[in-house]
């Protein structure tokens, strides 16, 4: 299938599901499986319309720079020269070692090469109890150690069978298989600490959300992800975490425990946590 490569340079990060199931009625389009291969050809396509990006801003800077010389202008070619140079010899950008000021000067171009990678194998059924295992056999383990590269396992099919069951059902089938929770559980964290990104938890009468914020995130810019006069009116946060909530049942129970902790905006917000802001505007 073609690639939406236009999209694509819209997100933060890449997924990408590699086969690694047999299945007669669904034909491997190359004629047999081989996950390496495949994550390959796509790296290729990627690797080829981030060398066209650079190589053509090149072009233009080259007719650019004799007429309006600028040490930005100037730059932004050593960068991109050093860019060109890595993709010419096939090798992502994301193996590129730049400094915040680099970064910062080809965070335009939304390079393909350069977001952060998580690869995710669907595994026979046969290996379901075993993914490690999966991922061992199709040497694609090894490739989590590179960088901003994540690696795991999922067996579709399976999942698939688990979602028909009542949740009662699906805990002990989990079990059954060895397996310590759903798929879509070990991928979400994967995503997130690739990158970078924690949760954080508020909780109403009848509601519980999740909110999403970078890691090192404090308590004040927190607040601005809720509402902008949460982080205007910031007074403090009450913070408690959520196994702790879950344990005693209602914030008011934690709080009769001494659970609660009050924090200032200063405070770096940590995975997990449970928060109530406290604000006037």
């Amino acid at each position: 299938a073609t690639l939406n490569l236009p999209e694509l340079r819209t997100m933060d990060g890449l997924a990408l599901v590699l086969r690694g199931f047999t299945n007669p009625q669904v034909p491997h389009p190359e004629g047999q499986l081989n996950p390496q291969r495949d994550l390959e050809l796509i790296e290729t396509e990627l690797l080829l319309s981030d060398l066209t990006v650079a190589s053509g801003r090149l072009e233009r800077l080259a007719k650019e720079l004799p007429k309006h010389r600028t040490p930005e202008l100037e730059r932004e070619k050593q960068v991109l020269e050093r860019c060109l140079a890595f993709l010419e010899e096939g090798r992502p950008l994301r193996e590129l070692a730049l400094t915040p000021e680099e970064e910062r000067v080809l965070k335009g171009f939304t390079f393909l090469t350069r977001k952060p990678l998580l690869l995710i194998l669907n595994a026979d059924e046969a290996e379901a109890s075993n993914l490690p295992q999966a991922l061992a056999r199709w040497g694609l383990q090894e490739l989590g150690s590179r960088p901003r590269v994540a690696v795991t396992a999922v067996c579709a099919s399976l999942e698939e069978e688990i979602s028909r069951l009542a949740a009662e059902d699906q805990e002990a089938f989990l079990k059954e298989l060895g397996l310590p929770d759903r798929a879509l559980s070990r991928v979400l964290e994967k995503a997130y600490a690739l990158l970078g990104q924690i949760s954080f938890f508020t909780v109403g009468e009848d509601e519980c959300r999740a909110w999403s914020i970078p890691q090192g995130t404090t308590a004040v810019k927190a607040a601005g992800v809720i509402h902008s006069d949460f982080e205007r009116g910031f007074i403090r946060a009450e913070v408690v975490r959520w196994d702790e909530l879950l344990a005693c049942g209602s914030l008011a129970v934690c709080r009769s425990k001494a659970l609660l902790r009050q924090e200032g905006k200063d405070y770096v917000v940590q995975d997990g946590d449970v928060i109530t802001f406290k604000f006037n505007v």
